[in-house]
């Protein structure tokens, strides 16, 4: 276009030397006058062409270095220690593995602008979730960078009972640091008022919305003019602190754990909701629900920073149905949108103190307990032998029996004390006197000595001889049954002599070993008798 304006430019000066020429000149010279007026012409024009090219690349270049992404830009996180400031801020990097500092860290955040094929930096800071660390803040919130400062409230969805609490005293915070900072009451006038334009003027992005900053800014600027501004609620913007402001919920995955480990219920996730957006209603803030576990919203944050600090362009609209992916940016919400929510409150009321509904579960004590290590089946065998030979042989205060049984079923025990033994003994029919020829002869004695002492305490004292008179002793040879040969006093005495008796029967076994031979039926007193 400037070189066709120079061009024709040229020819209306031709022109009019070309009239002058013809009125004081013959036609001859006349034609000679207009070929060199034509060279000079055609000179002058080229110049005119070049400078007016040199004048539209300058111009250009002129224009693409204000239309540069501007540097200096800040983003500033704050929130409690382990809510997941510096993971989010690496997941938007890229990184996977970052270190985490003390006091106040510095991270940056590349931002490219495809159209302008322009990058730059934008500054980013973490604050410490400790209130110590918060004199810090004067590095990274400074008069002459406070309007190109955005901030994030970090919440940790995984425990929604502080949520509130640390929204409100990271606010406060970030207030009294700006009521610090002795901002001209115009220029923070100017910020407050452009943040309220901006949440005002919010429009919910569509399909023909404009796909570069630059056409965005034209085509809404017309519609800004004829649209009516709509007055604010009576709860929104009512703590304006001049400056862009995003709420970050982080760990909504947890959201799926309180619901199993606390019994919470979607009535309890929406009441949660309500009382964070209204706090956002409060500061014109937007609110987005993240997951850096499951990478959900990560990109949503990292285009709405360079939206509002950038002015890139942005057609995400709102969403509220996922509970755990909330996304409402800034001057959407109002309170109409708000009691939607309330709607769905079976046992809990809109006007519920948050403290009371949402409370801190109480705190399981966690016993750590040893790692038990099985030791060794042969080791532990072996202390059991130990053991068991370290214990008495008596139990209950009874003898225990370890030595082995003979078919005849009766111990092999000749020393055994006679208390112990009537005692024990277990009478016996006395129809059951005949000896087996077929049992060995230390099974024979013993039956005899069974029925020798069976038949003395079936006796009543002062019986004549009974049956136990019959089952003499093997070694008594001619002499009857040793029932039969009781003295009188005896028979008078009662119990006590028949014991001594006994006593005196198994002091003479012990000395006399001999057994009646297996093959003899009967003993010789027996057969003397038959």
């Amino acid at each position: 276009m400037a070189a066709a304006v120079g061009r024709a430019g040229s020819f209306g000066s031709s022109s009019s030397g070309l009239g002058s020429a013809a009125g004081f000149s013959s036609p001859s010279s006349a034609a000679t006058a207009t070929t060199n007026n034509n060279a000079e012409l055609r000179a002058g024009g080229d110049e005119d062409d070049g400078q007016n090219l040199w004048s539209c690349i300058l111009s250009e270049v002129s224009t693409r270095s204000r239309s540069k992404l501007p540097s200096g830009k800040n983003v500033l996180l704050l929130g409690e220690d382990g809510a997941g400031k510096t993971s989010l801020i690496g997941k938007i990097q890229g990184i996977e593995e970052y270190k985490k500092g003390r006091g106040m860290e510095y991270l940056y955040l590349n931002v490219h602008d495809e159209d302008r094929d322009d990058q730059t930096r934008c500054n980013v800071w973490i604050l410490d979730g400790d209130l110590y660390h918060k004199g810090l803040l004067k590095f990274a919130m400074e008069a002459s960078s406070l309007k190109d400062t955005l901030i994030m409230l970090v919440v940790d969805m995984s425990r929604p009972w502080t949520a509130l609490d640390s929204l409100q005293k990271w606010a406060s915070v970030v207030r009294e640091h700006i009521d610090k900072l002795k901002i001209p009451p115009e220029e923070m006038k100017e910020m407050e008022q452009k943040l309220v334009r901006d949440f005002q003027e919010y429009i919910e992005p569509g399909e023909d919305f404009p796909a570069s900053p630059q056409r965005r800014n034209t085509s809404l600027q017309e519609d800004k003019d004829d649209s009516v501004i709509l007055p604010l609620g009576a709860d929104t913007l009512t703590c304006n602190l001049g400056i862009p402001v995003v709420v970050v919920c982080t760990k909504c995955d947890a959201i799926s754990v309180l619901e199993k480990e606390h019994d919470y219920r979607d009535e309890h996730f929406d009441f949660i909701q309500s009382h964070i957006r209204r706090f956002c209603l409060q500061y014109g803030a937007a609110l987005i629900y993240t997951s850096v576990k499951e990478n959900k919203n990560i990109d949503l944050v990292y285009k709405y920073i360079v939206q509002k600090l950038y002015g890139f362009p942005f057609n995400i609209p709102a969403v509220v149905v996922e509970k755990d992916a909330v996304f409402i940016p800034a001057g959407w919400d109002n309170d109409k949108k708000i009691g939607i929510l309330h709607e769905n409150f079976q046992t809990l009321k809109a006007e519920d103190s948050f403290e009371d509904i949402i409370t801190k579960p109480p705190v399981r004590k966690f016993v750590h307990e040893k790692e038990i290590v099985a030791e060794d089946d042969q080791v532990f065998l072996m202390k059991q032998q130990s053991q068991l030979a370290k214990q008495p042989s008596t139990a209950a205060g009874r003898p225990v029996d370890a030595s082995p049984r003979v078919p005849g079923g009766s111990p092999r025990t000749p020393n055994r004390s006679v208390t112990s033994n009537v005692a024990s003994v277990t009478p016996i029919p006395t129809g059951s006197k005949k000896i087996d020829p077929n049992m060995k002869a230390g099974a024979t004695s013993e039956g005899v000595l069974a029925n020798f002492f069976n038949s003395l305490l079936s006796k009543k004292t002062g019986s004549p001889g009974g049956p136990g008179g019959v089952g003499g002793s093997p070694g008594g040879g001619g002499t009857g049954g040793a029932g039969s040969n009781l003295p009188p006093s005896a028979k008078k005495s009662g119990q006590k002599p028949v014991l001594t008796d006994v006593q005196a029967e198994l002091d003479r076994i012990s000395r006399k070993p001999e057994m009646v031979s297996p093959t003899t039926p009967t003993s010789p007193t027996e057969g003397e008798a038959s």
